[in-house]
């Protein structure tokens, strides 16, 4: 029923002069406009769903402009900030912004596609941003991450992650730590900086401006993409931005 309430407003918005419903029209005329519009949808059903398709198309080219624009206006803090961990080449001419929680099924899913995006593209750069939106398991999981970081180990503890298939609590990601060669004790208290904390809400203000709802997302030149897609598309979008610059 929404859908067909949307529909018809747009054929009226079409039928009608931009100046509004009432202005310039008779009770008796809107009544005529309105049959003369129930009967083209009686006679050519199709013209409700051409409108329907009409709207969805601008409503998509319309989150698609905001999207941009919300891109454009945090281009610094996505792309350049330098306290971000970085895989892929660090001078690469095009940069790929991963959005991400340790836990995240579908983020896991993605990993291998994006070790094979790297490897096939010497020229990308990629930034991650821990985006840690399942829990509490999720938060101490990024907080382990960025204070690895500290050690030149935020990509070993971040690659063990994706394999983990149980939960990454405190001793799973003590266990993980050690395997991937990390001084834990270290670790452990750089978890608690408070300086770890606010990296975490700031990927949390960024994303939401950004307007991301779920993890994976991704930021490749001004396009966002909402959840893992196959290699062929990413690379399609990296050549793209490459394109544009």
């Amino acid at each position: 029923m929404r859908r067909m309430i949307r529909a018809a407003a747009l054929l009226l918005a079409l039928a009608l002069p931009v100046t509004g419903w009432t202005q310039g029209f008779t009770s008796a005329q809107r009544a005529e406009i309105v049959e003369i519009l129930r009967q083209a949808l009686r006679q050519d059903p199709t013209i409700l769903r051409d409108a329907i398709g009409g709207l969805e198309a601008a409503e998509q080219a319309a989150r698609a402009t905001a999207q941009r624009d919300a891109i454009g206006a945090q281009e610094a803090a996505l792309f350049r900030d330098a306290a971000d961990p970085v895989k892929g080449n660090p001078q690469g001419d095009v940069t790929l912004v991963e959005f991400f929680d340790a836990r995240c099924g579908y983020c896991k899913q993605l990993h291998p596609t994006m070790e094979a995006l790297i490897r096939r593209d010497p020229n990308l750069r990629v930034v991650m941003k821990d985006l840690p939106i399942l829990g509490p398991n999720s938060v101490l999981a990024s907080r382990a991450l960025l204070a690895a970081q500290r050690q030149g180990g935020y990509g070993r503890l971040y690659d063990a992650l994706m394999a983990l298939r149980g939960e990454p609590t405190e001793p799973v990601l003590r266990q993980q730590a050690e395997r991937a060669g990390l001084d834990w004790a270290r670790l452990r208290r750089d978890m608690d900086d408070p300086a770890v904390a606010e990296r975490i809400q700031g990927n949390m203000a960024l994303a939401q401006s950004l307007g991301i709802e779920g993890t994976p997302a991704m930021v490749i030149g001004r396009t966002l993409v909402p959840g893992a897609v196959d290699l062929p598309t990413l690379e399609r979008l990296v050549a793209e931005a490459r394109a544009a610059r």
